[in-house]
């Protein structure tokens, strides 16, 4: 999948500062789309929405 214009794209509060790390996100219908913001046009990573949220979650908990 490759990103489209269509989506609203944000930047995780995870990525750093310092501009080489970025993760960007959007959502879609039962789905979360993640992309390297470095890359807007490269591939885009299709996560289901319930598996996206049990990720973050874990990531909040220090999983």
């Amino acid at each position: 999948m490759t990103a489209t214009s269509e989506h609203h794209w944000f930047k995780s509060s995870y990525s750093g500062g310092s501009g080489t790390e970025c993760v960007e996100c959007a959502y879609a219908p039962h789905r979360t789309l993640i992309r390297d913001s470095k890359r807007s046009s490269g591939p885009v990573l299709s996560v289901g929405t319930e598996a996206w949220r049990l990720f973050v979650d874990a990531l909040q908990q220090g999983a």
